[in-house]
């Protein structure tokens, strides 16, 4: 088009785009959501026991805790930082599966890798199962936006 000149669009706001938009805005609600989970969890006795039980174990030898390094575990940062990792990683791929494949290949990952992640994050008995289960939410976050 010519600058400066704008176009006429016959766009329609339709269900489908408004559905559109509320899963792309679901996403970041998601991120935000498991923010406030993974940072309210951690600090959960039971769940520092199970998981963590080095951490819990220094948290309740230790008189002086800063609020700054409470934890000081890589092991607890990797859990935390997974979702989000995997989430960035994964939304990179989308756009290529997304142009080969259309949109239906993409959500379908998406659908497929939630269901794996809540799957292995629910049945999780070990560490290992807990961070799987997030990587698989994150790419499931991050092929559904």
């Amino acid at each position: 088009g010519i600058p400066g000149e704008r176009g006429q669009y016959n766009g329609k706001v339709t269900l489908l785009v408004v559905l559109s938009c509320v899963v792309a805005a679901s996403g970041g609600l998601i991120f935000g959501y498991d923010l406030g989970v993974s940072g309210g969890v951690t600090s959960m006795d039971p769940f520092l026991k199970k998981f963590f039980p080095n951490v819990y174990r220094r948290m309740k030898e230790g008189t002086k805790i800063s609020n700054y390094c409470k934890f000081d575990s890589q092991l607890l940062t990797l859990f935390t930082s997974s979702l989000y990792l995997s989430g960035l990683v994964s939304s990179l791929f989308a756009s290529t599966v997304t142009r080969v494949f259309g949109r239906k290949a993409s959500m379908l990952v998406a659908g497929v890798a939630v269901l794996i992640g809540s799957a292995l994050g629910g049945a999780a008995s070990n560490l290992y199962m807990l961070v799987f289960g997030r990587l698989f939410l994150g790419i499931g976050l991050g092929f559904g936006n």
